[in-house]
């Protein structure tokens, strides 16, 4: 291909070629040609023209495909317009010849196309400099279509497109010959020249005036005509058409002179709505005509005309623009809405129209008042929308309470308004839902009456009108949860009032289902009592439906759709109710047969219908508690729902004959009761009804070939039963689209309706509903085919095999013995239930069963293969390959096979042809089993002769993607194949006509699967590989030209996967280039005219590849090209302002697909990661840019203004409000989702920056660095924006929001806090900042603020507190005040809490207040300790400190005020968390009520909360116990009774009269116990300390640790018990109680064992120093006590105290002192493994090189060698020398191992602290005492001997110890132990040679320390 890269054709090389490379070749030099040429000076290209010019128009008669012809016409008219125009002439007489040529030959057709697509070509280009011929030109063109073929006529008109393109104005002559062709092309019988003729038009609008002005209506009729009979393609663009010519006609100015103006027609809005009006009402006949075809009933206008004219109001609207929309939107909205309304009663003549008309309106509403407007134009718009409900309302009111029979209307004008109502009330909801909580305002303007007006209409007497307001209410709580309990309460409240209303009782029924609904949206939730208020309430219903049978099956209704949406609210409320909901679905069915039969012959028609309606209701509330509720399905519930269900399937096999007796009124209810069953039975295990089973399967066999179903309902039934990758060789309907709410209505078909909320009102509360969208169930016969399919697979299961095959033959012989389309309907239901069974098979690893089996299996698949439904062929190919699956015989699937061979070979219909050839690629997917390369060489050689199949198309597309799956799954065996195929992908790619859209598809997968079979070998450099790597390129380059968007899609995943396994082949620039023209395109009017969502999804997966790994040169890329193409490329203005990441946000804003979204996100996630630090000031001001380009200010400023000091006011409430209103920004209106990710994007990037350069945080070098180099940037700068945005997103509207702001506040603090400020020392920069902060945080301690809001405002204040940025307490003091404020409002106790929410809302704010008191206590008290004054008690008054007479900190100051309340707020929590996390075996013993802070019902929701908040509370507890040296000095306090929780009430107001009253010890002791806790879960129960201890948290904790337990909490707790230990009492405790010692040393153990970090294992050796210091002084007052009590004289006689004894012995176990050795030794040898003799091999310690431990394992070495010199004291004499040779052993031996040399004579701190330890040891008095005294003078002298020897070789080699640091060991020996010790003359005698030999040493400072240590 290297040879086609030159300027001109390489004819030698090409001629060398075959006929399939040559069109290759040809291909390949265009695209070089293409290139070249732009950069090409204008002087070669002159030299050359002539030569070039020849060999491209020699091309012309070489039959180019169109891909070529494309680019041939493309490079003459670049060629032209760079060179000499002289001969343009000749080459367009030339082309027009061969146009005019008469040879009709199909191989002479290639040339004409070309000429044509020529032509167009080198107008567009030139333009006018070829005025003078494009008259003759447009004429021989025009002139040829008229005996043209579709190709010809798709051709002509794109050509037409281009010519009017490059002559503007100057094409008027021909304007009207133009649109003569164009319209009878717009009518077209091919898609595709609709298509094109659309194009042209929309060009030709441009400039022919009359289009839109005289025109008008004409041209209008003919986009309605041409929707007719159209395809997705079609809809879109001549919707683009139609929208664009009228919004043109409202905004445009005709030119020339006044006269003229005069005599042309202006056109008002209303004539354009009207226009479009008759569209949609009237279609494309002529209004006469259309009159009386519908006064006779006889007219519906189709469902593609209708669902084209909403997709041009959208194109009208979107055209003109939001601001357009925003000031005529009360006009339009009138409009919209009365397409619906009964001034047009055909339109809605029937169910399925009304509900298909409805589905059009919200689809235009939601479309433009979503998509264009503003969060506050949208606020506007839901004012209007409200006004309308009113108003309609008020119609409906009028005639319902006319009491004159004559001229009241009637119910056909009471239900005139239903639509309208619908509509209204659905786009009301949605509009709410997407504002969120930036709608509280809208709902609480009172002269809106938002609420009032939904629920006023809940009475309305339309079923459709009831359910949409109950789902606008869910959409408004959804969006507001502040409002969800307030709701509930009201439609209660109503409900009881009005429940003799049967529209009452249904209307507030269905409202209280659906805000139910909402509630799992809600994480705040509503009250747990609400729930017991719905069930009475339910029960109440159900128990009086059978007092009014005016009301029976309303209140039946209403009872069980109350219960089944109970059910969601999930186990922790259902499980209070459980036992009541049994009882009711007991008593709703019979108890026996015989009662049911007793029913039968009793009961009348009415009877049934609400018999029936209970029973489906109860059906439906059990699956609801199925689903929801699965942690309750035990097995005694479930064999306590059981009973009623053979009565149920009984009544299932009974209703035919009951429907008999009572007629058709029994029909709807009969068929809602079979659905509800089967959709019950789908969801139990079928163990559970298995007695039932053959019944239900008859059942079922009769439903599905039931004689009364006609409508063949195919698009809905199969596509959950064709595999996904297979519906895209189906309709583009299949797939998703941006029109997919509108678009399903086709698919169904004109019989059938589509889903609607009044088909199943139960669906109001279903838990799958996303987002806005509305629950779309389908009619009920639709919906009991569905579930009945579903359920045969899962019953014909679990039948016997006997029973299997009868069935399945009986459904064959069902098809047999029916005709027409009756056959249609029972096959397509059929062979669904077979796919299903199948399915259902596999997924079970089940089998078929016998031979016999499979007979009719096949004969019902061949059957539906051969099928003229493509989706039925495509269900069956998969039940083809599902059969094969589960019959597992190599023979049988081989048969299958075979069998597809031989259809395909023999047959030569389309339908079998596709149908057998998609089998094959289906049997190759599932079963590896056929891939022999005999039966791969056979299918791949048929599927190639069907993909060159020309004729027909569809052929091609399912040959081509059956080729496609072959090749994923033969994976490598597919090598050979390899080359072939890409050279018949290519071949075809190259000829296939553009309109043939779904053919390239195809091909597009095909080559997808190529290149990831190929994989990483593409990156080889091979010449096979390279020619396969240029053919994938060149297949993906045919594609990208390719005019079709889903085409478009394949090549950009084909570059995709390229870029992942070569990227150094795949050029980026070009790729980058491409997605943005794609993205940027499509984003102008993004979800409305972009046509396919599936290219944007694609375009975004493949940037969001990129920039993973090469995010700078994407983003370069996309600039450059902005700049490159800054005339041609209008969309692009955005990009060169804000670059590809602005671009990326705005459409981020725009979009509303899910998972283009994410993707969006996540690609802008990568780039920041990547960018951010270097582009920091463009991403800043991106998202500063995004935030304040919607902030309201103003809001602001009148939230800030609280009462405080007058000084302070101004300057809080002023602060960050300015603004600059000339200021342009980029972002319009951004949507609150769009701000909380810009906010979320923030804190990304600090966090970035903290991994980068430490100028980011440090301003005096930061600034210093910036002076050198301008374009350094560092975040510190930004400082004053990052709190800019941090205010602006923390005070906004939207609740997210707000805690996204306050995330970033906190980010900003905990990262600034410490940074000094260069200019005024002793000051932080942030401390400028405080009122910002102060301004910040004020809204969210407002009353109406949600608790999770004020939660984290909470975490902001005790940060912004702890960080010691203020240090003026005045100032100090605004924040202060805020968390007070919150305490205040805590102390009222649960009473006083918001009833708004759940009550473990109020627990998470309590917790959340008490946690921030605790961090702020905590701190105060560390500063207090660093400042070494001696810490508060509890005796200093509060008087004391507010007139600063009390020495103490500033801030400890502040928190001691309320201490006292804080402290037992503490314990009431700590002891709640104590008992909320109990073992489930404890929860009979607690309190029912709950705990201080939670209640019972609501424990499992708290349970996250106390985990959050538990640590940092029991910090501060321990602190202030240890405060008060555990003196109860408060009366009060004494007598607060800790056994049991203690709300916060009375713990303020001290103990109630009739508590016992604690002596303070038993207080403290409660408190200590609570704190240090000594139950644990791992080891049992130990009695003794079951009262005492099983209440306690920190041992608890640290013993059962969990991985996830964080750093922060496991810190806390043992500062918590470093605190508690620090005081005498806590001390003696654990002194006295050994066993509680033990125990605590052995979970520090496992935590030291389990946690890596040296902070947690430094804190856990303080602990344990700290135990051994409470045996000591439990040892030394025993001895002291023994002393005074025995007196000095019988000295000789006392007992031993310590651990010892008299006989020396340890127990592991029950010795203290064994524990602690265990734990300092894992420590040490983890530090040097060398100290354990295991380890080294040899029983002495080896010797080795000695190390310098890194800091921290200095520390922890250094504090374990501390608590071993502490140990001997623990000990009695004899216990001391059990212990001694260890504790000597590792002291030295860490001596030993860290002696290193260090400069100046240093010694490391390790060698110290064991230096330090060794004289501890030396110095013991148990070395005198008189038991012990000989053995420690023993040990020691063997001690001092392994000192000496240190200096002696090992193994030969001397080691490289430190003199000094052995020298000083010698030397404490010398002066800390007995002379004993030292002084016999072996040791003495070596002391003084070493002293001696070091003095030898020529090193100075060795020499002086010598000395001095000597």
């Amino acid at each position: 291909m290297e040879l086609a890269h030159s300027l001109l054709l390489n004819e030698e090389a090409y001629n060398q070629l075959g006929e399939v490379q040559k069109a290759e070749f040809i291909f390949d030099w265009l695209r070089y040609l293409e290139k070249l040429l732009l950069a090409t000076s204008r002087s070669d290209v002159k030299e050359k023209q002539k030569t070039l010019v020849e060999q491209l128009l020699s091309l012309l008669n070489s039959s180019p495909g169109p891909p070529t012809r494309k680019l041939l016409a493309k490079n003459l008219g670049i060629l032209y317009s760079i060179g000499d125009t002289f001969s343009v002439y000749e080459t367009i007489d030339k082309c027009n010849d061969l146009i005019r040529s008469k040879d009709d030959s199909p191989s002479y057709l290639p040339t004409k196309l070309a000429a044509v697509v020529c032509l167009g070509s080198l107008y567009k280009k030139l333009g006018r400099i070829l005025v003078h011929t494009f008259t003759d030109t447009v004429g021989n063109i025009l002139k040829a279509m008229k005996s043209a073929e579709s190709q010809g006529r798709y051709e002509i008109m794109l050509s037409l497109q281009n010519i009017l393109n490059g002559l503007g104005t100057a094409a008027t002559p021909c304007h009207r010959d133009v649109y003569k062709a164009a319209k009878s092309c717009l009518t077209d019988r091919s898609m595709a020249v609709r298509c094109a003729a659309a194009k042209c038009l929309l060009e030709l609008q441009k400039e022919a005036i009359f289009m839109w002005s005289t025109d008008l209506d004409s041209v209008a009729t003919l986009c309605f005509k041409s929707f007719e009979g159209s395809n997705y393609d079609v809809r879109i663009t001549v919707s683009k058409l139609l929208g664009t010519v009228l919004a043109k006609a409202i905004i445009s100015k005709h030119p020339g002179t006044a006269a003229s103006r005069q005599s042309m027609r202006r056109v008002s809005l209303e004539e354009v709505l009207e226009l479009l009006g008759t569209g949609f009402l009237r279609g494309s006949s002529g209004f006469l005509r259309a009159s009386g075809d519908m006064l006779k009933g006889t007219s519906s206008v189709s469902r593609d005309v209708r669902v084209g004219v909403t997709q041009a109001y959208v194109v009208f609207v979107s055209t003109l623009g939001g601001t357009w929309l925003e000031k005529n939107f009360a006009a339009f909205l009138s409009h919209i809405l009365s397409l619906v309304s009964q001034s047009h009663p055909k339109a809605t003549q029937t169910q399925s129209d009304a509900v298909c008309g409805r589905r059009c309106v919200s689809f235009i509403l939601r479309a433009t008042v979503g998509g264009l407007l503003g969060e506050k134009a949208q606020i506007a718009a839901a004012k209007d929308i409200c006004q309308a409900i009113w108003k309609l309302k008020k119609v409906v009111d009028a005639a319902m309470s006319d009491g004159n029979v004559e001229t009241r209307p009637g119910s056909t004008d009471v239900t005139a308004s239903q639509h309208m109502l619908v509509c209204a009330l659905q786009e009301l909801g949605n509009l709410i839902y997407s504002l969120g909580t930036t709608a509280a305002p809208l709902l609480q303007d009172s002269s809106a009456g938002i609420l009032d007006s939904v629920i006023s209409v809940i009475l309305h007497p339309s079923i459709s009108v009831r359910l949409a307001a109950a789902w606008c209410l869910h959409g408004i709580a959804v969006a507001t949860p502040s409002y969800l309990t307030a709701l509930v309460d009201r439609c209660v409240g109503r409900l009881a009032v009005l429940k003799s209303s049967p529209e009452a009782v249904t209307g507030f029924s269905f409202a209280l289902a659906a805000l139910l609904g909402a509630v799992k949206h809600c994480p705040l939730g509503i009250p747990h009592g609400k729930g017991k208020v719905i069930m009475t309430l339910a029960e109440d219903l159900l128990c009086s439906a059978a007092q009014n049978s005016r009301l029976s099956a309303q209140r039946t209704q209403a009872g069980w759709l109350l219960i089944a949406a109970l059910m969601t609210l999930g186990p922790a409320v259902v499980s209070h109710h459980l036992a009541r909901v049994l009882l009711l679905w007991k008593c709703v069915f019979p108890v026996s047969p015989k009662d049911l039969e007793t029913e039968k012959s009793r009961g009348d028609s009415f009877t049934w219908q609400v018999t029936l309606e209970g029973r489906a209701g109860a059906l439906c509330a059990i699956k609801s508690f199925v689903s929801h509720c699965g942690d309750l399905l035990t097995g005694e519930v479930i064999q306590r729902l059981l009973p009623p269900l053979p009565c149920a399937v009984d009544l299932l096999t009974q209703l035919s004959s009951v429907l008999k007796a009572y007629g058709s009124p029994l029909k709807t209810p009969s068929i809602v009761y079979r659905q509800r069953l089967y959709e019950l039975l789908i969801l139990l295990p079928p163990e559970t009804y298995e007695g039932n089973l053959c019944a239900i399967l008859k059942e079922l066999a009769a439903d599905l070939t039931a004689s009364d179903i006609q409508v063949a309902a195919s698009a809905f039934l199969l596509p959950p039963l064709c595999h996904q990758d297979d519906l895209v060789i189906l309709s583009p309907l299949l797939q998703e689209t941006d029109h997919r709410f509108i678009e399903e209505q086709l698919l169904l078909g004109n019989g059938i309706a589509c889903g609607s909320l009044e088909y199943d009102p139960y669906s109001i509360c279903k838990k799958d509903v996303l987002g806005d969208s509305v629950p779309k169930p389908l009619p009920p016969v639709l919906s009991v085919i569905s579930s009945a399919i579903k359920l045969f697979g899962v019953v014909c299961a679990h039948v016997g095999e006997a029973q299997r095959l009868l069935i399945l033959e009986q459904l064959l012989d069902s098809i047999k013995h029916t005709k027409g389309a009756r056959q249609q309907v029972v096959q397509l239901h059929v062979v669904s239930s077979l796919s299903s069974f199948l399915k259902y098979l596999a997924g079970s690893k089940g089998n078929l069963g016998p031979e016999e089996m499979r007979r009719p299996a096949v004969a019902l698949v061949m059957g539906a293969l051969e099928s003229p439904n493509p989706l039925l062929r495509c269900a069956a190919a998969e039940a083809w390959a599902r059969l094969a699956q589960v019959v597992d015989d190599g023979a049988f699937t081989a048969a299958l096979a075979q069998v597809s061979f031989d259809k395909l070979k023999s047959a030569r219909d389309v339908v079998t042809r596709t149908g057998y050839s998609l089998a094959l690629g289906s049997l190759y997917r599932y079963l590896g089993g056929i891939s022999s390369s005999q039966h791969l060489n056979s299918c791949v050689g048929i599927l190639y002769t069907l993909s060159q199949d020309s004729t027909s198309p569809d052929v091609q597309t399912w040959a081509l993607h059956s080729l496609s799956l072959i090749i994923d799954s033969a994976g490598p065996l597919y090598h050979m194949h390899v080359e072939s195929t890409l050279s018949l992908i290519i071949m075809l790619l190259l000829n296939v006509p553009p309109t043939h859209a779904e053919v390239h598809q195809s091909l597009g997968r095909c080559l997808n699967a190529l290149i990831t079979t190929l994989g990483p070998e593409l990156q080889g450099n091979s010449t096979s590989i390279s020619t396969l790597r240029t053919s994938c390129l060149l297949g993906c380059a045919v594609m990208q030209d390719n005019p079709d968007c889903l085409v478009q899609a394949q090549a950009i995943y084909c570059l995709q996967q390229l870029h992942m396994f070569a990227p150094r082949h795949v050029n980026l620039s070009s790729l980058v280039s491409c997605l943005c023209e794609i993205l940027l395109d499509n984003s102008v009017l993004v979800n409305l005219c972009s046509p396919y969502l599936l290219l944007r999804r694609a375009v975004l997966a493949c940037l969001r590849q990129l920039v993973q790994r090469e995010a700078a040169e994407v983003s370069e890329h996309a600039v450059m090209l902005a700049k490159d193409n800054r005339d041609e490329f209008t969309p692009d203005a955005n990009i060169r302002e804000v670059g590809l990441e602005g671009a990326l946000l705005t459409l981020l804003d725009k979009e509303t697909d899910q998972k283009l979204c994410h993707d969006i996100k996540e690609t802008l996630n990568h780039m920041l990661t990547s960018m951010a630090v270097d582009k920091l000031s463009f991403w800043l001001k991106l998202c500063k840019d995004v935030l304040a380009a919607s902030a309201d200010f103003t809001t602001v400023t009148c939230v800030d203004t609280m009462q405080e000091e007058e000084g302070d006011k101004g300057d809080d409430a002023s602060v960050l409000t300015t603004r600059n209103d000339d200021k342009s920004y980029p972002f319009t209106n951004p949507r609150w989702a769009t701000r909380v990710f810009a906010a979320e994007c923030v804190c990304r990037i600090i966090n970035q920056c903290e991994n980068a350069h430490s100028a980011h945080f440090d301003i005096a070098l930061a600034q210093e660095l910036k002076k050198r180099d301008s374009r350094n940037d560092f975040l510190v700068l930004h400082l004053a924006d990052l709190i800019r945005m941090a205010f602006m997103a923390a005070t906004d509207h939207s609740d997210q929001l707000r805690l996204s702001g306050l995330e970033t506040l906190l980010v900003v603090i905990r990262r600034f806090a410490a940074i000094p400020e260069p200019e005024f020392p002793g000051h932080v920069i942030l401390e400028q900042y405080q009122a910002n902060v102060g301004a910040a945080l004020r809204p969210a301690f407002t009353s109406e603020t949600p608790p999770d809001v004020t939660a984290k405002a909470c975490q902001v204040c005790s940060a912004w507190i702890a960080s010691g940025v203020v240090s003026d307490l005045n100032d100090l003091r605004r924040v202060h005040q805020l968390l007070i404020s919150s305490l205040t409002k805590i102390q009222a106790g649960k009473e006083a809490l918001s009833h708004l929410y759940n009550e473990s809302a109020s627990t998470m704010e309590i917790l959340a207040v008490l946690k921030a008191w605790a961090e702020v206590y905590i701190i105060a008290v560390e500063r207090h300790k660093s400042h070494r004054q001696p810490l508060k008690t509890m005796t200093c008054s509060e008087e004391s400190v507010r007139n600063g007479s009390c020495s103490s900190d500033g801030l400890l100051d502040l928190v001691h005020t309320d201490l006292g309340t804080l402290s037992r707020l503490w314990l009431a929590a700590l002891q709640d968390f104590a008992l909320i996390t109990l073992p489930s075996e404890f929860t009979s013993q607690l309190p029912v009520e709950g705990g201080a802070f939670y209640t019972a019902e609501t424990s499992e929701n708290a349970k996250m909360h106390y985990y959050n908040s538990w640590a940092l509370i029991l910090h501060a507890t321990a602190l202030w116990l240890t405060s008060t040296g555990f003196v109860v000095a408060d009366p009060d306090e004494g007598a607060s009774h800790l056994s049991r929780p203690v709300t916060p009430t009375s713990m303020c107001q001290g103990s109630s009269s009739g508590a016992v009253v604690k002596s303070p010890e038993d207080v403290c002791t409660d408190r200590f116990h609570l704190i240090l806790g000594s139950y644990l879960r791992s080891e049992g129960l130990i009695t003794r300390f079951k009262k005492e201890y099983s209440k306690g948290i920190s041992v608890e904790f640290l013993c059962s640790l969990r991985s996830d337990a964080t750093l922060e909490n496991i810190m806390a707790c043992l500062h918590a018990l470093q605190a508690l230990l620090d005081v005498p009492w806590p001390r003696s405790k654990i002194g006295s109680d050994q066993d509680l010692g033990i125990e605590l040393l052995n979970v520090l153990h496992r935590v030291i064992l389990t946690r890596e970090s040296p902070s947690i294992q430094l804190a856990s050796l303080e602990v344990v120093r700290q135990i051994i210091c409470a045996a000591q002084e439990h040892v030394q007052e025993k001895r002291r006590s023994a002393e005074v009590d025995d007196g000095a004289a019988e000295k000789e006689t006392l007992p031993e105290f310590g651990e010892g004894k008299d006989t020396g012995g340890l127990v592991p176990g029950k010795s203290l002192v064994f524990a602690t050795l265990e734990l300092c030794v894992c420590i040490l040898v983890r530090q040097l493994p060398d100290l354990n003799p295991k380890l080294a091999g040899s029983p002495g310690v080896k010797a080795t090189k000695p190390q310098v431990l890194p800091e921290d394992g200095s520390r922890l070495v250094s504090a374990a060698l501390g608590v071993l010199a502490e140990l001997p004291a623990v000990c009695s004499p004899e216990g001391s020398i059990s212990i001694l040779p260890t504790i000597l052993y590792l002291t030295i031996g860490v001596l030993r191992e860290t002696a290193v040399k260090l400069p100046g004579g240093q010694l490391s701190s390790t060698v110290a602290a064991s230096l330090q330890a060794l004289k501890g040891i030396l110095s013991s008095p148990m070395a005198r005492a008189e038991k012990s005294h000989t053995a420690w003078t023993d040990l020691l002298r063997g001690a001092l001997t392994t000192v000496l020897d240190c200096w002696d070789p090992v193994d030969g080699t001397h080691q490289e110890l430190d003199e000094l640091s052995l020298l000083t060991a010698i030397t404490v020996f010398i002066l800390s132990a007995s002379p004993e010790v030292t002084t016999i003359p072996c040791l003495q005698k070596r002391c003084i040679e070493k002293f001696k030999a070091t003095l030898e040493i020529k090193d100075p400072v060795v020499w002086s320390n010598s000395l001095f240590l000597g």
